[in-house]
């Protein structure tokens, strides 16, 4: 949804700031990977690099977790959940718009900006980040509780 208000409200406008330019909404369709990477990729190699590659990945990630439901706690449960629905919908755009993303957010500080991302980016990143949280909070709770320091 937020893809399709951002092509319904700034594809030909000029880029709408915040907070004294922080946060900034411009509309980009981006071809290629992250940062545009892979934009002059043939046609053909980004469909399959780009869209069914990924696409395949988040069939096994899908199945990885439906396999192990039972034993995930919630950080890590949501956190897939998160990559799964963010990569999907960068998928879709890429097969429903000829490998294009509309991606429309930017932040950033005077000349010091991130590349232009969209909300699925930002799904894809909390998750990863939540696996992350949940990785290190699982292996802090599985040392050994008793540690003999006289020796």
């Amino acid at each position: 949804m937020t893809k399709i208000i951002a092509k319904d409200n700034l594809v030909y406008g000029e880029p709408i700031s915040y907070f004294h330019d922080t946060f900034r909404l411009q509309y980009v369709e981006n071809t290629g990977a992250a940062l545009s990477m892979g934009d002059s990729l043939p046609k053909t190699v980004s469909f399959w690099l780009l869209s069914m590659f990924p696409l395949a990945v988040l069939v096994v990630l899908f199945i990885y977790v439906i396999i192990r439901l039972n034993k995930m706690n919630r950080i890590m449960l949501f956190s897939f959940s998160l990559i799964i629905a963010g990569g999907l919908g960068n998928i879709i755009d890429r097969i429903l718009y000829d490998r294009h993303v509309s991606d429309f957010m930017n932040i950033g500080i005077y000349n010091l900006r991130s590349g232009i991302f969209n909300v699925a980016d930002i799904c894809i990143t909390v998750g990863a980040i939540g696996l992350f949280v949940a990785y290190y909070r699982d292996k802090e709770t599985k040392l050994p509780s008793e540690i003999n320091i006289s020796s």
